[in-house]
């Protein structure tokens, strides 16, 4: 057998090995694109956008660029990125080069193990997490145990953690739902988020001050994080990890005022999700989070930046989010540095660039001094963070 023949055996082996594993699902789209793929072979041209738009998706009229197919190959790069990033494995994998749409083997002199399945990482469990306190620990070791073996190097924004003689505190948005039941018909029952209500106390308040409004509401003891926010520890918590000091992951909703006074403070989540830090985070900062919590207003120009995710991310048209980060030091003491969205969208889109290599306006403000932020523009479609656009880099006042 000749070195071409055995690296179509590999390539075809590992393709057989990831649908046993269910890396790519066992139907939909994103299946059907990657068996399209696979069946053209380790060696084949590239497709084009055209025959896999008419083969896979049923559009045969299809001319020019189309953001389906750049979507849906977007999100099998980065399906068997996570799944190989969560083995460990760097070569001998399967992956869809930048710029071209073929699937390809790389580094076909690994070997392989086909006996049995792999253990993929299933993010799509996560949607709804509870009860916090025991689910918060087990992502932040999720993350920790699907990230690759040889952690990045702490860059100029993270390096100031590491180096810190401080605990630190990983504090992940959370948001506290209450449920809606009536007695006589609990079969319409249901679950209510309400950016007033963030507790169960805040929920007797609300009962006390609008009995008619809230008569019917009831402490379901559930809170929730978003999807995204188990990306961004995927990203950054082998960053983290460096540090030899203990780390705490706790919920937004459990931060305290001594949370400031006695340990170093990184925040994962959406803006929204901040809780009693919020306050903390933009008493000096140049930008204001607006009222919808989509929004977040700069103050010097007064120019509004609304995330666009919530009216578009059912359509296929692209939309703008925003994800925003800051590093400065707290009147108890605290180093704190916050990654957050405006959506899911701009969370994601940022966490990996906040991993490695800052843009380079970002690392002269973090090498420069501890006080700074940053906002970046970030276009989605349909979930997908496609790309990434520095808005504005500043020290902070």
């Amino acid at each position: 057998m000749d070195q071409e023949e055995r690296a179509a055996v590999t390539f075809a082996d590992e393709v057989a090995r990831l649908r046993a594993a269910n890396v790519v699902g066992e139907s939909g789209r994103l299946r059907e694109l990657f068996d399209y793929l696979a069946a053209r072979g380790p060696g084949s041209l590239p497709a084009s956008q055209a025959e896999i738009a008419d083969t896979v998706f049923g559009q045969p009229d299809v001319a020019g660029d189309d953001a389906t197919v750049r979507v849906y190959i977007h999100r099998l790069r980065k399906r068997l990125d996570e799944h190989y990033a969560g083995l460990g494995i760097v070569d001998g994998r399967l992956t869809v080069p930048a710029g071209a749409y073929a699937l390809r083997f790389a580094g076909a002199e690994e070997e392989i193990a086909t006996t049995a399945p792999a253990r993929t990482p299933r993010w799509k469990d996560w949607r709804v997490l509870a009860p916090a306190a025991a689910l918060l620990l087990a992502l932040a070791f999720l993350a920790g145990h699907w990230s690759t073996p040889a952690a990045p190097t702490p860059n100029a924004l993270w390096q100031p953690f590491i180096e810190s003689d401080r605990p630190l505190t990983i504090v992940l948005g959370d948001y506290y739902i209450f449920g809606e039941i009536d007695e006589l018909s609990p079969e319409n029952g249901r679950l209510i988020r309400d950016f007033r209500v963030n507790s169960p106390t805040d929920l007797a308040r609300m009962q006390e001050s609008d009995p008619d409004r809230y008569d019917l509401a009831q402490d379901m003891g559930l809170n929730y994080l978003p999807f995204s926010v188990a990306y961004a520890l995927r990203e950054l918590m082998p960053v983290l990890a460096e540090t030899r000091r203990p780390v705490e992951v706790i919920a937004a909703s459990q931060v305290h005022a001594d949370t400031l006074r006695d340990s170093d403070v990184v925040y994962f989540g959406l803006v929204s999700g901040m809780g009693m830090l919020e306050d903390t985070v933009f008493v000096n900062s140049g930008f204001r989070v607006g009222e919808t919590y989509d929004e977040l207003i700069d103050g010097a120009s007064g120019k509004a930046y609304v995330s666009e995710e919530a009216r578009s991310l059912a359509s296929p048209v692209y939309y703008r989010d925003y994800g925003y980060v800051s590093r400065f030091r707290a009147p108890g003491g605290a180093l704190v540095a916050v990654v957050a969205g405006a959506r899911d969208t701009g969370l994601r889109g940022i966490a990996h660039l906040l991993a490695g290599d800052l843009p380079p306006q970002v690392a002269t403000l973090a090498e420069g001094g501890e006080s700074f932020e940053a906002l970046f523009q970030v276009t989605g479609q349909q979930g997908a963070d496609l790309s990434e656009q520095l808005i504005e880099a500043r020290a902070r006042r």
